[in-house]
């Protein structure tokens, strides 16, 4: 009798405890964005969009506080400001401000060996309750991904926007892994499987019924590429909610750089982060092969690998790619530059004849942008971003290169270096001129145009209109058995059912 006592009493108090935080959290909420953004010195082309973000809010609504949630423990709104500036060039107008977290260790992909992508994103969801029980906003502005904090969001009543680069599953993910090919978020034992590979399937196809769940409580979700917006569209199934807004480069500040460069080294330059999908082991690969292949009386080029660590994993990653080129004898020929200042990489960029890109399925590919503004002819992989918006002929005049695999860059690499002055000069000028298709200015034009309707109507009725949208989603749906990937198991269906009810039932709160 006691021992029932004391578990009634636990999960009461559990009961408990979920509900006041959200309560307390609606009536607390204040005018302010509060920008979900745990990782403020990752470098990459996603904390640029965070910083332009804030500052498009700031010069739209004057009377909204921004606050950026960070489990950067060191990061003060006076060094986020000035990181802003110093790493990509973005004035603010006023400093952000900070609402520290201490729960990232359950963000990060080292804490779940395996079922990585489910436990990061449940992870997400405690992290994001830290955040909303510290502070919450009017709105809430997600600019990293983590589409499973905006049920949460919701139940503390902001409404929520988000930045997203790129699904967290798509279509592709599960193609590649029907096809038991090998890559970096599918090893050699599931890949050489048939039983684990069908195991997966199904846990890739469950996985993307629940991100389409939580991903269409997004009152707004800007996309950045016509790639991204597509996977989006079929999986949140939101259209109407659905902009694509392509992302900031800067590409006013590197078009000023004068397209010569010097004939006595080739200097080919990669920009991007130490992370495994970045392909960096290819790309010194596809280097070693490109100088075999040049004839020995000509100048031996130099490769300069770009990149910012997040965490140790980038640092040990960074290591490896050192200990490879030592491998493939080319260490005398590549250097390796670690977070480097906003200034340091313009003149980095401003002495490469080509910019080397080899993420499979990247997004939208903002080095590859940047290459093109600096005049360095981009060399990118054949897919997504890069094919479908980026590197396309400038009136008739092509201006860069696709590649897949690591002969088919090293063909390009020797391709830019031997070929004529006059000849590259007519390139590098064509990809600048699409460059200025993805600039700053009409990101944020972009950006305004779409943040203005949502930022404009404040109400009751407005917070709770996409349950009910959501709500009509699973009777359409769910209920109608339409569910592709999952619509022939029974048990599973079932279970998203009963999940898209319980999140419908939040407005009752």
């Amino acid at each position: 009798m006691m021992l029932t006592m004391i578990i009634i009493v636990l999960i009461t108090s559990l009961l408990v405890g979920f509900f006041i935080g959200p309560i307390n959290g609606r009536r607390q909420r204040k005018r302010a964005v509060g920008f979900f953004h745990p990782y403020t010195n990752d470098g990459g082309g996603g904390e640029r969009v965070l910083w332009c973000a804030v500052r498009g809010i700031q010069e739209e609504r004057h009377d909204l506080d921004c606050y950026v949630y960070t489990g950067d423990h060191e990061a003060t709104p006076q060094s986020l400001m000035a990181r802003a500036l110093d790493r990509f060039g973005v004035t603010l107008l006023s400093p952000p401000k900070v609402v520290h977290l201490y729960k990232r260790k359950w963000i990060e992909e080292t804490t779940y060996p395996h079922f990585t992508m489910i436990g990061q994103s449940l992870g997400s969801m405690y992290l994001a309750w830290e955040a909303l029980c510290k502070f919450t906003p009017l709105y809430y502005f997600d600019t990293s991904g983590y589409a499973f904090t905006y049920p949460l969001a919701r139940l503390f009543g902001c409404k929520v926007i988000c930045y997203t680069h790129y699904p967290t599953i798509s279509s592709d993910m599960l193609a590649r892994v029907r096809q038991h090919s090998l890559m970096y978020n599918n090893d050699a034992l599931i890949a050489k499987s048939v039983w684990l590979s069908r195991c997966k399937i199904i846990y890739y196809a469950f996985f993307s019924c629940l991100y389409g769940i939580v991903g269409s409580c997004a009152h707004l979700a800007m996309v950045n590429s016509s790639w991204t917006k597509s996977h989006i569209e079929n999986l949140w199934r939101v259209p109407d909610r659905i902009k694509r807004v392509y992302p900031p480069c800067d590409t006013s500040g590197l078009q000023v750089l004068p397209l010569e460069r010097s004939a006595e080294v080739p200097v080919l330059i990669s920009v991007a982060q130490f992370r495994p999908e970045k392909a960096h082991t290819l790309q010194l690969e596809a280097f070693s092969a490109a100088i075999k292949r040049l004839d020995p009386s000509m100048p031996k080029p130099k490769f300069q690998i770009v990149g910012s660590c997040r965490n140790k994993s980038d640092e040990d990653r960074l290591q490896m790619l050192k200990e490879r080129a030592i491998e493939l004898n080319v260490n005398e020929h590549v250097e390796f530059y670690k977070n480097v200042t906003y200034r340091e990489l313009v003149g980095l960029l401003g002495g490469a004849v080509a910019g080397i890109h080899s993420m499979t399925d990247e997004h939208f590919g903002i080095s590859v942008v940047e290459y093109m503004a600096a005049g360095a002819i981009p060399i990118a992989h054949n897919s997504a971003g890069p094919k479908m918006d980026i590197v396309l002929d400038e009136d008739g005049q092509q201006t860069g290169f696709l590649s897949c695999t690591v002969e088919e860059y090293a063909d390009a690499m020797v391709r830019i270096v031997t070929m004529s002055e006059m000849e590259r000069l007519k390139m590098a000028a064509a990809a600048r001129r699409r460059a200025s298709r993805f600039s700053e200015q009409r990101f944020y034009d972009d950006f305004k145009a779409a943040i203005h309707p949502i930022l404009s109507h404040i109400s009751s009725s407005g917070l709770d209109k996409s349950f009910d949208d959501l709500s009509s989603f699973y009777t359409k749906n769910i209920k109608a058995n339409k569910l592709k990937a999952v619509g022939k198991n029974a048990t599973q269906t079932q279970t998203l059912s009963k999940m898209g009810w319980m999140i419908c039932c939040i407005r009752k709160i």
